[in-house]
């Protein structure tokens, strides 16, 4: 698999520095086109709901959009690559609807996009877009914290390369989760990452042994990855009981894992409930991006 198109959404704040700088990365090692999207957003604006005329509300919105171009014209000088020169979009519109029908009209094969996480109001505010640009998306979703530990080194005239050397798969064995794993062993491949397929048992039935269920799982995650690929692929399988969002991110942080790659349900409120207790939390929490990926 790979990206030949990928959306970043700009807002101009830390987190957007940071997804930048993996966008440019990613859109340089697979020679993609990169196109960097600021969301103009008139209702955060109050003269918007009183302008005197329609004259006056045209050359507001007007204005807004020129100071739009303007500030990402200045962010992408700010933080610039030799490799790669991003087309440079503004849209007037919510944040969350723009970037999921920008993405779509566009066919674009990847989103790298900040996340506000680990504090309460900041949780809302992952909520408010990324968390629906994820779980709606029309492709995968790369969403990049503040990570703890940073795998990035300075490349040639200073770029910053991002390293993907450990990966992170996790698995419940549903169908949700196929279609990442595809994207886990093909970005494990493009890097020469090594692999870990992870399972969590969450809930033990009384009647079998914790020992059987963990060889169980082990043996299914052995059966996951193709026989091909298999022998490129440095794998490894691990098998663990309790929370699945807390022992996923334990073992990132404990390994040093760079990228987790997990399946994402859908839009509906089942799968809203689902998705918050597991991918939204290891977003949230968790030490490193985090690609989501829909079945």
């Amino acid at each position: 698999m790979l990206f030949n198109l990928i959306l970043c959404p700009i807002d101009f704040s830390e987190f957007s520095i940071r997804a930048y700088q993996h966008a440019l990365s990613l859109a340089a090692h697979y020679g993609a086109k990169l196109i960097a999207l600021h969301v103009v957003e008139l209702w955060r604006y109050p003269y918007a709901d009183y302008a005197a005329t329609a004259g006056d509300y045209a050359n507001f919105r007007r204005a807004l959009h020129e100071g739009g171009k303007a500030q990402l014209r200045d962010f992408v000088r700010t933080h610039p690559h030799d490799e790669v020169q991003p087309e440079l979009i503004v849209y007037e519109g919510r944040a969350p609807d723009s970037i999921l029908s920008f993405a779509q009209e566009q066919k674009m094969e990847l989103i790298v996009m900040g996340t506000h996480g680990r504090r309460g109001f900041d949780r809302l505010m992952l909520g408010s877009v990324t968390d629906r640009v994820m779980r709606t998306a029309c492709c995968p979703v790369l969403a990049v914290c503040c990570p703890l530990r940073e795998s990035v080194s300075s490349g040639e005239k200073g770029r910053r390369v991002h390293h993907l050397s450990r990966i992170l798969f996790c698995t419940d064995f549903s169908e949700n989760s196929k279609r990442a794993l595809s994207y886990a062993v093909s970005v494990a491949e493009e890097y020469a990452s090594e692999l870990t397929l992870m399972h969590v048992l969450e809930q033990l039935p009384r009647t079998s042994t914790t020992g059987e269920l963990i060889a169980t799982a082990t043996k299914q995650l052995d059966k996951l990855v193709p026989a091909e690929s298999r022998k490129t692929l440095k794998l490894g399988t691990i098998v663990q009981v309790g929370k699945p969002y807390q022992r996923i991110i334990e073992h990132a942080k404990e390994e040093q894992m760079e990228l987790v790659v997990m399946g994402v349900r859908g839009a509906g409120a089942w799968d809203r409930a689902v998705f918050g207790s597991t991918t939204y939390r290891v977003l949230q929490l968790g030490p490193c991006p985090v690609l989501a990926v829909h079945a």
